[in-house]
């Protein structure tokens, strides 16, 4: 049947003619059976886990993540799991299969699915606990609470991210070759961690702890452009934002955007593009109706649920903003980010 579904097809290619019941042939079918698992573990399997992380992964920076092809792969890596194979190699799949999830769970967070980023974060520390991964641990942590504070739960984002630190400190050097040369992932990893606390304690009403967490992760830490992650120069604009201190902001937010310039890391050049926009705006100048202009549209190219909302401050900029080149903005900005 699926022969001559086939020949019939390539038929139609070469003449344009319709074959009579040929959709509904193919249907009689009926679904295939699930492709079964291979009888044993290799090294290759490993690989290609790794492998197809990164590829979701760089995907997801360029054009907003795609929640249901990651998790998909996540059970993939995680049903490989059970096969028979030699020790070593289980565990280095275990690794591979931990930082799958945290792929996963990025992608679910960036789509808006809180509880879904929750459970893939919960199973990649799970995996990374077992395997003994630090670096998995800190990271699963360091993502959930971040999660957790941008969906209102800042206390319980504080303590994961606290945790989180802690556990960075115990990742060997070494451990990811795309950071900068002779820089520590452990120390990486702590640094964004002691960020992302400021911002859960900018929620919770205190600055000045939010301010002094920010400068030891500064300390510790401060990413080039060729880091792929840890833009330390954003959380700062928008700590700074957060005061009114528009001045010091713009500072940031313009060394933030210049970070992702020429960047395959749209999603992150758009978010720097939001706050940058919004300090313009809120501070009357001429240039922040194109800035907006232009981080609205960034934002229409990207898949990406969270980046929409960080439209938000940029709304209500704008509704302050006098003129109705400003509430157009303000309009399509409230589309987008409702879309």
């Amino acid at each position: 049947m699926l022969r001559r579904h086939l020949i019939a097809f390539g038929g139609i290619v070469l003449t344009g003619v319709p074959v009579d019941k040929l959709g509904q042939r193919l249907e009689e079918l009926g679904e295939l059976p699930p492709v079964a698992l291979p009888s044993q573990l290799t090294a290759a399997h490993v690989t290609q886990v790794g492998e197809l992380t990164r590829s979701l992964r760089d995907l997801s920076r360029a054009h907003g993540s795609n929640p249901e092809l990651s998790s998909a792969a996540a059970d993939l890596a995680t049903r490989l799991l059970d096969l028979p194979g030699a020790e070593p190699v289980k565990q280095a799949l275990k690794i591979a299969a931990a930082r799958q999830r945290l792929q996963a769970g990025w992608a679910a967070f960036d789509a808006g699915l809180y509880h879904h980023a929750l459970h893939h974060y919960a199973q990649a520390l799970e995996l990374a606990t077992a395997a003994g991964d630090p670096y998995s641990q800190a990271l699963a942590l360091g993502y959930a609470g971040l999660a957790c504070i941008e969906h209102g739960h800042p206390d319980d984002g504080l303590k994961m991210l606290q945790f989180g630190q802690l556990t960075a400190q115990n990742i060997p050097p070494g451990e990811e070759p795309t950071l900068a040369v002779g820089v520590s992932t452990g120390v990486a990893v702590e640094a964004c961690a002691l960020a992302d606390s400021a911002l859960a304690l900018i929620s919770l009403g205190c600055p000045d702890a939010a301010f002094r967490e920010l400068a030891k992760g500064r300390n510790l830490w401060l990413p080039t452009r060729t880091d792929p992650s840890g833009d330390l120069d954003h959380v700062a604009a928008r700590l700074e934002l957060d005061r009114g201190r528009l001045d010091t902001a713009e500072q940031f937010a313009v060394a933030s955007a210049r970070r992702w310039e020429g960047s395959l890391n749209q999603r992150a050049a758009a978010g720097s593009g939001i706050v940058l926009a919004t300090i313009y705006v809120q501070a009357g100048d001429s240039r922040g109706l194109h800035l907006a202009h232009n981080a609205i549209n960034h934002v229409t190219k990207l898949t990406s649920v969270r980046t929409r909302r960080q439209l938000v401050p940029l709304i209500a900029a704008l509704e302050t903003r006098p003129g109705t080149d400003a509430k157009e903005l303000a309009r399509k900005a409230r589309q987008v980010a409702a879309a």
